[in-house]
């Protein structure tokens, strides 16, 4: 690894930031990526914020500092996971714009259009997660059932509803890799090597692959 970096930390809340809760996971990611080669790390900035809101950036004045300190000093940013820069496709979009080189530890390699999926991929996720369990909440509720027993074929239409979200929340990635011609077995190294895992934790088989570019219609 050559060049000069400016590292670039994120923590959630105050708590985080005094107690270096998350803090050391990503300096160590950091230090780990650069080691060895001709490199120089210029400065370090840590931010402790949400970064929530229609315009994240503008609550992160670490990011727009160690942004600016990047171009004055021609210098890549660099952090350990690319959501500890934001869920939000559009500010990921707006970051690129800016021209302001930087890579993400947990994706070195990946280009302008693999970070794109995986940030549209990352806010989907966190998005349907609150969405769905608030539906189902209110479907059971709706029907006057127990939240604990539900019926046999409510579970099963619950099964079949979320095997489709799940199936959704992975269309943005696959898309991508149809439109780079991307083989199904090429799909499934692809997954696994970005880390992207089935709903049940576990690396990406043929089989899997099929079935959701299948729900997906995805030919």
């Amino acid at each position: 690894m050559e060049g000069k970096f400016v590292a670039y930390y994120r923590v959630s809340t105050a708590r985080q930031g005094s107690s270096g809760l998350g803090l050391d996971a990503q300096k160590e990611a950091v230090t780990s990526y650069l080691n060895g080669g001709k490199w120089t790390l210029l400065r370090e900035f840590t931010e402790v914020e949400t970064g929530k809101g229609s315009n994240a950036l503008s609550k992160r004045p670490q990011l727009r500092e160690a942004m600016a300190f990047c171009k004055k000093n021609k210098a890549k940013l660099i952090i350990a996971k690319l959501d500890r820069l934001a869920r939000n496709v559009n500010f990921i979009s707006g970051l690129m714009e800016a021209k302001v080189p930087f890579v993400a530890c947990d994706l070195p390699e990946a280009n302008n259009m693999t970070i794109h999926i995986m940030a549209a991929f990352a806010e989907h996720e966190a998005q349907r997660i609150s969405a769905r369990t608030k539906e189902a909440l209110a479907q059971v509720k709706a029907r006057g059932k127990q939240l604990g027993n539900p019926r046999i074929k409510e579970m099963a239409a619950m099964q079949r509803s979320q095997a489709m979200e799940d199936a959704e929340r992975l269309r943005p990635v696959l898309t991508g890799f149809k439109a780079q011609g991307f083989t199904q077995r090429r799909m499934v190294d692809e997954l696994n090597a970005l880390g992207i895992l089935t709903v049940r934790g576990k690396q990406w088989g043929l089989l899997q692959v099929q079935r959701v570019l299948s729900r997906l219609d995805i030919k």
